[in-house]
């Protein structure tokens, strides 16, 4: 087990992290000393997939984790493994991902349909549909397309964009886990056609000259659900003032993400070797919403790809954790009897969110729960809107 303080005698919290840009609150808290301005010092463990972060934090190896969110509910409900109940008291960011699609796949769609392919977000959706429908009648293999992790966001995104436009993600094309490091060099190799997966391993493929991004996240839902911090029940319950503090060092940290004049230190922060290891312009790039579609192309302003702390975003909505919980329901991970709103409170703490916000002299929204569906058509380019939490197409409309 980890050691619990160190020679200063300041407790220490263990956390694992994959290197993606969303894991920038956890790096900056460490790294800009707002952990041991709340009285802790926070000890970063780089892992290469979502699977050793699991293990090691179901093992008590790792104190808290930079989690998928949907990862927290399903290691809760057990879901393929003995339960380790996991709470998320905050959220860590909204959006950051990125759906890629080889050069020859964007190509093929490209000339299946140049105006929904060159649109993007959604409307890409259509275009590879009519790709999928010839492969088929031709008696060509279906595509393969990567996502990180089955319990995810990328999973579900990647879902409900292809559903959207009517293909069916488990008979119409073969999805296949692979740990977002090895993504970008996956779809160099030709093992996959495309993938959905967090900043910056998108851009990675762009600047190889191997893949196209034809959607980010906030293009199929604005603001929507990404990572958490992700803490073992058993230890919240014995160490409740060190959670308190732990989430107030990183609602500080998100807090300072915001601030477009910290975006190069942050960059050269995640760039090194411990963190991500990749260039600080790409990481610069994502943290400042400058989005370089294919190689060569000037960047295309999205101000909101990647959000850490405006738009309420680091509150543990439970509207949020209900729509995961119906997106395993819908695509047969778990039973459809379960109950998402229990199931969402017994993961989501905005109590002890709260708790934190309190003692920083903070806000916090008066409800747990928001309306989850936009009312019309979004403002974003390539979004069809509407977007229901429950029922029928939660992306997207089911037609064109």
């Amino acid at each position: 087990m980890p050691d619990d303080t160190e020679d200063g005698g300041l407790p220490i919290i263990h956390a694992g992290f994959i290197p993606l840009v969303d894991c920038a609150p956890l790096v900056v808290a460490a790294r800009k000393g707002f952990d041991t301005e709340q009285g802790f010092s926070l000890r970063l463990h780089k892992e290469a997939s979502w699977a050793n972060i699991r293990d090691k934090l179901e093992m008590g190896i790792f104190d808290c984790a930079h989690l998928l969110a949907p990862m927290a509910i399903a290691s809760t409900l057990g879901l393929g493994r003995p339960p380790t109940p996991v709470i998320a008291p905050m959220a860590l960011n909204l959006n950051g991902n990125v759906i890629v699609v080889s050069e020859e796949l964007f190509a093929e769609m490209h000339a299946a349909d140049p105006a929904d392919t060159d649109a993007g977000g959604m409307r890409a959706a259509w275009a590879l549909a009519r790709v999928v429908t010839a492969r088929r009648a031709a008696g060509a293999i279906p595509l393969t397309l990567g996502m990180v992790y089955p319990f995810s966001c990328h999973n579900y995104d990647m879902r409900c964009w292809l559903a959207s436009a009517g293909i069916d993600p488990d008979n119409d094309v073969n999805l296949v886990v692979i740990p977002p490091p090895l993504i970008a060099d996956s779809l160099a190799e030709g093992r996959i056609d495309g993938f959905c997966v967090g900043a910056p391993w998108g851009r990675i493929s762009v600047e190889a000259g191997q893949g196209r991004i034809i959607a980010a996240k906030n293009h199929l839902w604005p603001n929507s659900p990404e990572k958490v911090l992700g803490v073992r029940e058993d230890w919240a319950a014995k160490k409740p003032d060190l959670l308190i503090a732990l989430v107030c060092a990183l609602l500080k940290a998100a807090a300072w993400l915001e601030d477009r004049g910290n975006f190069v230190e942050a960059a050269h922060l995640l760039a090194e070797p411990r963190h991500i290891g990749v260039a600080e312009p790409m990481l610069y790039d994502a943290l400042a919403g400058n989005l370089v579609r294919a190689k060569g192309e000037a960047a295309r302003p999205n101000p909101d790809f990647l959000v850490f702390s405006r738009y309420a975003a680091n509150f543990p909505w439970l509207s949020h954790a209900e729509w995961m919980v119906r997106q395993m329901e819908r695509w047969r991970q778990i039973e459809p009897d379960m109950d998402p709103a229990l199931v969402a409170r017994q993961v989501y703490r905005p109590d002890i969110f709260r708790l934190a916000a309190a003692r920083l002299g903070l806000s916090a929204p008066l409800s747990d729960s928001k309306d989850e569906t936009l009312a019309g058509p979004s403002d974003i380019p390539g979004s069809l809107g509407p977007i229901r939490l429950g029922g029928g197409l939660p992306f997207g409309v089911p037609g064109k």
